[in-house]
């Protein structure tokens, strides 16, 4: 008799044991709250650089021609991209292009074919006060296609930490605001992700400083550099 108790109080015991476990396993797996927020940082810059794109294009009853009357006015801008202080390094061709080129008369008939050569090179310039000066000279020595000009800054290093930092920061306040809204306790940071939103984009409404009057006038104006932050914290 004394035996048959004996196990009956171990069986009572471990079923109490066994429904205290499952009643406090739930708990352990419930997820982490959190506030997750995300932050922008910008940074204006003037840009020190320009990107052109400078081409020739030419066209002729034959090939031969065509590509003669190109390469003198290729070998024209080269030689005026080098007397404006353009390094050689600084150009590079992009596109060359030889193709035939269907004309027809005015009522739709075909007529004759003639060929076109097209010669394209990217330009660097490191002097933007001379920028304008640059576009009448390529333009006077022969070019007849300028595409894409854009601007950039030489050295993005500082104004992309800065960014970063403003994001981070921007990111942190706008988790502390919505807390304090909530009535909730910020607590460890669980994930950052902080990253840029690519290269330097033009700022359209910045009053930039204008070439000199007697070259193409050109406003290079401000650009801004933009990184964003995804901070998640968790919430105490």
């Amino acid at each position: 008799m004394k035996t048959r108790w004996t196990l009956l109080i171990i069986v009572v015991l471990a079923a109490s044991l066994l429904a205290a476990c499952a009643g406090t396993a739930p708990a352990a797996n419930q997820p982490i709250r959190q506030i997750n927020v995300t932050g922008t940082g910008k940074v204006y810059v003037v840009p020190d650089i320009a990107y052109i794109y400078i081409g020739v294009r030419s066209q002729a009853d034959d090939v031969a021609t065509a590509l003669g009357q190109n390469n003198r006015q290729a070998q024209a801008i080269a030689d005026t991209l080098q007397r404006q202080g353009i390094a050689a390094e600084d150009i590079q061709t992009t596109a060359f292009n030889v193709y035939p080129m269907q004309e027809y008369n005015q009522d739709g008939t075909p007529s004759k074919i003639t060929y076109v050569v097209e010669n394209t090179v990217f330009v660097k310039v490191r002097e933007l006060q001379k920028l304008g000066e640059i576009l009448n000279a390529v333009v006077e020595g022969g070019a007849n296609t300028i595409n894409g000009i854009s601007f950039d800054v030489a050295d993005r290093a500082a104004a992309e930490a800065e960014a970063r930092r403003l994001a981070v920061e921007d990111a942190k306040a706008k988790a502390n605001e919505i807390a304090g809204l909530a009535g909730v306790t910020l607590g460890a940071l669980q994930n950052i992700n902080v990253y840029s939103s690519g290269g330097p984009m033009p700022v359209y409404e910045a009053k930039g400083g204008m070439a000199a009057s007697s070259s193409v006038p050109i406003a290079a104006g401000q650009l801004v550099i933009q990184a964003d932050a995804n901070l998640s914290y968790e919430i105490k």
